[in-house]
């Protein structure tokens, strides 16, 4: 069983270093895919052993994402593995989630099987539950987390749901798998508030999402 682990990475030089190097651990390769960073994000994780891809121009997570599982898919590992690199994801939950892919095409780790959501912004929690009750609505499926970016895949399965969009990439996958009938399972992990960086959920963002759900909900049930 081979396995990739694919580190989106946007200017987190305080806290790459560690991700790559406790991940690298666990796993076979780590990719780390440097979306345009301006702070020495790239030489820092090469440092540390990570395969760089470098992006010219920030592209947000679902861009980085997408070129980590093209990587994976074109070299054939057997699972991908997403971690985030700002620190959040505790590469020690790693075996765990890795352990549950053996039986499923994805993994997702879910803060709201524990308690360490209560610690996120009301914002936050807001745009979360109004996207996973909208995935459990049109996919048929039972999951509470699905903004999660802490993931396995497996790549055969990841091949058929690549994702277009670089905004709500995970409702777009994670719905799409749900609509193929592949197996999704969730593994209770909790996940901090991150201590660097800002998030992507704000209110600017929650005001957006009707349309952008309307977007990804049209790509995935009516356009493929």
């Amino acid at each position: 069983m081979r396995v990739v682990a694919v580190i989106p990475a946007y200017n987190e030089s305080d806290t790459i270093a560690e991700v790559v190097t406790e991940t690298s651990d666990y796993v076979d390769d780590v990719v780390v895919v440097d979306d345009g960073s301006t702070d020495g994000t790239a030489a820092i994780a090469r440092e540390h052993g990570a395969t760089v891809i470098e992006h010219v121009f920030n592209t947000g997570v679902g861009g980085a994402v997408r070129t980590g599982y093209q990587f994976a898919i074109r070299r054939d590992y057997d699972f991908v593995l997403q971690i985030d690199g700002d620190g959040q994801h505790d590469p020690e939950y790693i075996p765990t989630l890795l352990e549950r892919a053996e039986d499923h095409d994805m993994v997702i780790a879910s803060r709201y099987l524990n308690e360490s959501f209560q610690e996120y912004s009301f914002v936050r929690k807001l745009g979360i539950t109004f996207f996973t009750k909208i995935v459990n609505v049109l996919g048929g499926v039972d999951i509470t987390d699905v903004t999660s970016g802490f993931r396995v895949y497996r790549v055969s399965a990841l091949r058929e749901i690549l994702h277009r969009s670089d905004k709500h990439w995970a409702v777009e996958q994670t719905l799409e798998a749900a609509k193929n009938g592949q197996r999704i399972t969730e593994v209770s992990i909790e996940m901090p508030t991150r201590e660097a960086g800002e998030s992507q959920f704000t209110l600017d963002t929650f005001l957006l999402y009707p349309f952008r759900m309307t977007d990804v909900i049209l790509r995935v049930l009516v356009f493929r």
